[in-house]
């Protein structure tokens, strides 16, 4: 076994502790834990949910500033109360938020400032997705705009637990090249089992894997072919994937994105509300 190899091996073990049985997340990842095993339980109530969500302010808080913004409450009259504004924004959300929280949490943690730059970056970009694809789901018409805003928030959880697992690791911390390589070849798999693993719905999952097939699709028919497009649409093309794209699939997907250019303009302040609502 190589260096690299065992460095790499040395993670993903760490990880796959964490994943078998019960999970053992960060402490930061506790609160979305809670809001999963609370919606895992198709008969839970409102209330049940609202008391799940109110155990931590920030989501709470965050939850109430989406029901009341532009989208959601047209009429101006403001949602005071949790249960309220839960049941506007409905269950999907809740589960969106929470995770946007809980992750955000995460990169904030003294032990991931040796990554700082990369984590924040992924971040913009991730919540960019998540906005973009919500904007481009109503555009469209027949995929669920709230599941397409919560998968385009975690597309790109493997990295962020990557970069959390591979900040205690020296061998990381001084080699770019080094973290790139286990960002690159582990970062979906290991975004799917934490997904599994947060108990989000199988259709969520499915839509993060690698978009082998999306060259020359014509327009979004599911919700793995609307990441694409969002991600096409957000700003900043990720390190990870960079080395990934051939030339000829870079023009393939310059044209995918020019096809949706005016949904930026055209929904650019809705974009920016929904970024605002899930960002710090």
């Amino acid at each position: 076994m190589t260096n690299t190899q065992a460095a790499h091996f040395r993670v993903l073990e760490e990880i796959s502790q964490d994943l078998s049985g019960e999970p053992n997340f960060p402490t930061c990842l506790d609160a979305a834990t809670l809001v999963r095993d609370t919606l895992k339980d198709p008969e839970a109530s409102l209330a049940k949910v609202a008391r799940a969500v109110s155990i931590e302010p920030l989501i709470a808080s965050k939850i109430l500033r989406l029901a009341n913004s532009v989208h959601h409450n047209p009429t101006g009259k403001p949602y005071t109360e949790l249960g309220m504004a839960i049941s506007r924004l409905g269950f999907e959300s809740v589960r969106t938020i929470s995770l946007a929280v809980t992750l955000d949490q995460m990169l904030k943690t003294p032990k991931l400032a040796i990554f700082s730059a990369l984590s924040r970056k992924a971040w913009e970009h991730s919540l960019q997705v998540a906005a973009i694809a919500r904007v481009l789901a109503r555009r469209i018409g027949h995929i669920n705009a709230d599941e397409a805003m919560l998968a385009g928030l975690v597309r790109d959880i493997g990295v962020f637990y990557l970069l959390y697992r591979a900040a205690s690791h020296a061998e990381y911390r001084d080699n770019e090249p080094l973290l790139m390589e286990l960002l690159k070849g582990w970062h979906i798999s290991i975004g799917e089992n934490l997904l599994q693993a947060l108990g989000l719905p199988e259709r969520i999952i499915q839509a993060i894997r690698a978009p082998q097939d999306l060259i020359n699709t014509e327009d979004p028919c599911n919700l793995h072919d609307l990441l694409y497009f969002a991600d096409l649409l957000a700003d900043n093309e990720m390190p990870w994937d960079a080395d990934s794209i051939i030339e000829q699939d870079a023009e393939i997907r310059a044209a995918d994105r020019a096809r949706y250019a005016d949904l930026l303009e055209e929904a650019g302040d809705d974009i920016r509300e929904l970024y605002v609502a899930l960002s710090a």
